[in-house]
């Protein structure tokens, strides 16, 4: 197993096309790097759920989970799954947010995730953001759509413990899910993290990745 730094981050960005996305795919690693790079830029962009409960929901989950972080948070209003009728407000929401950050890292959904708005998400991330490294964040899903990552996380028992009770605490609204439990979150970060080497981790997919090894 290789393990590959990127050295000090200054700035991430994180989005979700839906409220608790960005959270429970990459919430981890969230937790992970605020931790080691405090005071660290996360602009984090969601697509839906603005307005409402889910927004509430949404901005006092990312708090917790970018804990000493400049967290700069949009939540627009687009129907939740019908992303593809929105390109045009969702390319321009991107690209907004394109034009005011550069990262050294950004986390988005898979572009072969098997939900629309998902999917959708993620090609107008890699053509948006053509020069960064975009990780795309795996969803546990009814879909069964989950594959063979190339990239790994790997978190501490606290973290992974962490992760779970501030999903559980932050998202009420999701409570009813068959599939929104504790086994399903640490059941997914556990098998990642067997492919990693760890104990817990959270996995994610490279398009495209520049390596730097030196002259």
């Amino acid at each position: 197993m290789i393990r590959l730094g990127a050295g000090r981050l200054n700035g991430i960005v994180a989005v979700g096309a839906h409220c608790d996305d960005i959270a429970i795919g990459a919430g981890g690693t969230l937790l992970t790097l605020c931790h080691a790079h405090p005071g660290i830029r996360v602009d984090a962009l969601v697509l839906s759920g603005g307005g409402g409960e889910r927004e509430q929901e949404e901005r006092a989950a990312l708090a917790a989970f970018c804990p000493g972080a400049d967290l700069r948070l949009t939540v627009h209003k687009l129907p939740d799954g019908r992303l593809p009728a929105h390109w045009d407000e969702a390319k321009g929401a991107v690209e907004e947010l394109r034009a005011g950050t550069e990262p050294d890292l950004v986390l988005a959904p898979r572009t072969d995730d098997a939900h629309q708005d998902h999917r959708g998400l993620a090609r107008l991330m890699t053509t948006a953001f053509r020069d960064h490294l975009v990780l795309g964040y795996e969803i546990v899903k009814w879909d069964g759509d989950l594959g063979r990552p190339t990239a790994y996380q790997p978190l501490s028992p606290e973290t992974a413990e962490e992760k779970v009770r501030l999903l559980q605490e932050h998202y009420p609204s999701q409570q009813h899910r068959p599939w929104y439990d504790r086994e399903a979150f640490l059941g997914l970060a556990r098998i990642r993290g067997i492919e990693s080497n760890a104990r817990y981790a959270e996995a994610f997919a490279v398009t495209k990745l520049t390596l730097d090894l030196g002259e």
